[in-house]
């Protein structure tokens, strides 16, 4: 999964794929198909194949062809297109961003109340599979999982610059993203290094994803060019820029890879699906990095849903792989092996998932930090055209982070692209 600096790549990591070391049949049938083979599109940079690997040991009756599209955003895309063309697959992963304007044409998917989505619906956050389901009732989508959201940080890198390295006191040194900024100016000040990654994806991503209103209010009506929230988050990006704690890497380039192996910042985003990419381009920083509270203390950002189109020809396999995998149980198994976050909340004080303890993050609770990121949140209707908006916004941004653009126009600048894009 990639990073969702909604500016280029959105989401891959977002969107880790939950397949778990479950096995079982679905609880609803489908005619069609020979019930033991399928076609499954995900996105690159999940490990899909690993994942399918371990249902398929589970169920070597099953056959399975995957196709990992690209990132998030050009998986949406070719979903679009073979929507349009007629041959889809058995069953693709959507990005929560991308999904509402496929819930837009829900008659391109099976109603899963056939499959027996009807039955476990209530195993879902609420707010999760409201996402997925149309106003007349049809489910189109199983939430794979949830983006809580925290912050990532150096511990070494903290001690050397004279800061605080214990999570608990860390935390408490950004309640809020002032805060933040101020510890960043610190940080740089004591070691001539910037603080954070960038701040488009680790600072206004971050923001944007707390607030109980987006990019659409509740009745669905655009209102990025007005909302509070947005507009705050915007702010607090440039503000981090001009304070000059940044590293100007965007996300899940070369250069951000390199720079995090070197340790040229600190700080970065880490919503849960973050955890892989970390780990994954610093591998020789173990036990370097730990994990603390985001300022503001709570939000959301990513999550995914596995979809069947109408016309898949296997949709009962397809199926049953959602409810092997999808169940609160495999959810839980594939949290304990792959760090992504469950969106069953009966399994959120499970001791499998609180006594999860991460190495890699100098044994930080990730279970707890991350289901606590959840609690109390009321989450904002994500629109059909977020990605865009999202896209445009961060790239204003990160203009102006690399000298390219002025900060007293970015805002109306991305105000313009968005309305250029989108239309109205």
């Amino acid at each position: 999964m990639k990073f969702r600096n909604v500016s280029a790549v959105v989401l891959v990591a977002t969107a880790a794929l939950t397949t778990a070391a479950c096995s079982g049949s679905s609880s609803g049938t489908s005619s069609g198909g020979d019930g033991k083979s399928f076609e499954f599109w995900s996105f690159t940079g999940i490990n899909a194949k690993g994942s399918l690997a371990e249902y398929t040991t589970k169920r070597p009756d099953i056959k399975v062809k995957l196709t990992e599209v690209g990132n998030a955003q050009e998986t949406a895309q070719a979903l679009t297109t073979a929507l349009a063309g007629g041959k889809v697959p058995d069953l693709v992963l959507i990005q929560g961003d991308d999904l509402p304007k496929f819930v837009q044409q829900s008659q391109n998917f099976v109603d899963l109340r056939t499959m027996g989505a009807d039955k476990i619906k209530g195993d879902y956050l609420d707010w999760v599979i409201s996402q997925s389901t149309t106003k007349d009732g049809a489910i189109i989508g199983i939430p794979t999982d949830v983006g809580g959201m925290a912050i990532a940080y150096r511990a070494d890198l903290f001690k050397d610059a004279g800061l605080p390295t214990d999570r608990e006191e860390v935390s408490k040194l950004w309640p809020t993203w002032d805060a933040f900024i101020e510890t960043g100016k610190k940080y740089k000040a004591a070691t001539g290094k910037a603080f954070v990654d960038n701040a488009g994806g680790s600072v206004y991503s971050q923001v944007v994803n707390q607030g109980q209103e987006k990019y659409y209010d509740s009745a669905g009506n655009p209102v990025y060019d007005r909302s509070p929230q947005v507009k705050a988050a915007f702010d607090q990006a440039l503000k981090a820029v001009a304070a000059g704690i940044t590293a100007k890497q965007s996300t899940f380039t070369d250069g951000w890879s390199a720079a995090m192996k070197k340790g040229d910042f600190a700080v970065i985003a880490a919503p849960v699906w973050m955890l892989g990419a970390i780990r994954d381009n610093a591998p020789d920083t173990t036990g370097k990095w730990d994990i603390a509270t985001i300022p503001g203390g709570s939000g959301n950002w990513g999550g995914s849903f596995l979809a069947i189109p109408k016309g898949a020809k296997n949709p009962k396999a397809a199926w049953d792989y959602i409810a092997a995998t999808q169940s609160p149980q495999g959810q839980l198994d594939h949290f304990a092996q792959a760090r992504s976050l469950p969106s069953t909340p009966s399994v959120y004080k499970d001791p499998k998932l609180t006594s999860v303890k991460d190495p890699f993050f100098s044994g930080a609770p990730v279970g707890t930090i991350y289901t606590n990121s959840l609690l109390g949140l009321k989450p904002f209707l994500i629109g059909p055209d977020s990605t865009t908006i999202g896209t445009e916004f961060t790239n204003a941004i990160q203009n102006v982070e690399q000298g390219k653009g002025d900060p007293a126009k970015a805002w109306d600048a991305a105000v313009t692209n968005i309305k250029n894009a989108i239309g109205g």
